[in-house]
């Protein structure tokens, strides 16, 4: 029987409705191999993912997504198999976080000035345990009856270009890249039809991106065959994921996009090269 994997799930550790269990859970009900945990500049989930996963036979695979700046735009790059245990990477993690914090209340400052008055206290406490992000703003501000969904909080105040928009800590991709090398990492860039800006791939290969999101909830089928050339044409693994936020973007998406079980082995064997290099190169 072949076996699927998701190699793209958020929890409530970062901006996802579900817990690690409820992640686990829901991938052993759609029948996944594996499933990746990669909340974003957070790790927190991946050890009680896995305590759980180990009963019902499912592997976790320790991931972590960081958001980069490349001018106006944001660059997503997840890394795969990183060392979540390190503590420098920890911190490196908590302290983009505490940015994610001053991010909330520099957007409540702006949002403030065009009548929309938001408890930055709210949000913090809706994001719970989790990274605080725009997506916990929108649900505060939808709750608040300003909106009429959560979609037009991110169109009108909120989204890239918006009025309220504040731009996140500014890691650069190379930053980023450099930062999942270093946890022992395999960097991909995630969803590159979102990106939408095709000409910075091959900047991101000669920064040290190995691979590619090719498969993903917000990419239609011509848009996934296009991606698949590009992984070929640069040779760049193909990595894909639902991006499930549970509830937070509406809808659960796990089980809605299944990759192979052989990209995690591809993945694997990657990340087993990148700690080679780093034990010859200490």
């Amino acid at each position: 029987m072949r076996k699927y994997v998701d190699l793209h799930v958020h929890t409530y550790h970062s901006d996802s409705s579900l817990s690690p269990r409820e992640v686990v859970d829901i991938a052993h009900k759609k029948g996944f191999a594996a499933v990746a945990i990669t909340d974003h500049d957070c790790v927190d989930g991946i050890p009680s993912a896995m305590e759980h996963a180990e009963k019902l036979g499912i592997e976790i695979i320790p991931g972590v997504e960081l958001s980069a700046e490349d001018g106006d735009f944001e660059v997503h790059v997840v890394g795969y198999f990183i060392d979540y245990k390190s503590e420098w990477f920890i911190r490196k993690l908590n302290e983009i976080r505490q940015k994610r914090v001053d991010r909330i209340y520099e957007m409540a400052e702006k949002l403030k000035k065009v009548g929309i008055i938001v408890d930055p206290d709210k949000v913090m406490e809706l994001s719970g345990r989790g990274s605080v992000g725009r997506l916990h703003m929108a649900q505060v501000i939808y709750n608040e009856g300003y909106t009429s969904s959560i979609v037009e909080v991110f169109h009108k105040y909120i989204g890239n270009n918006s009025p309220c928009y504040v731009k996140k800590y500014k890691l650069s991709p190379q930053e980023s890249i450099d930062i999942i090398l270093k946890a022992g990492g395999v960097p991909v860039l995630a969803h590159p039809h979102v990106l939408g800006k095709d000409e910075l791939i091959p900047e991101l290969i000669k920064k040290g991106l190995r691979g590619i999101e090719v498969y993903h909830s917000e990419h239609p089928n011509n848009i996934t065959l296009h991606y698949e050339d590009v992984a070929l044409e640069n040779n760049l693994l193909m990595t894909g994921g639902s991006d499930c936020h549970g509830t937070g973007k509406g809808n659960i998406f796990l089980g809605r996009v299944k990759v192979p079980y052989k990209v995690v082995e591809d993945l694997k064997a990657e990340a087993a090269r990148i700690k080679q290099a780093k034990k010859n190169k200490a």
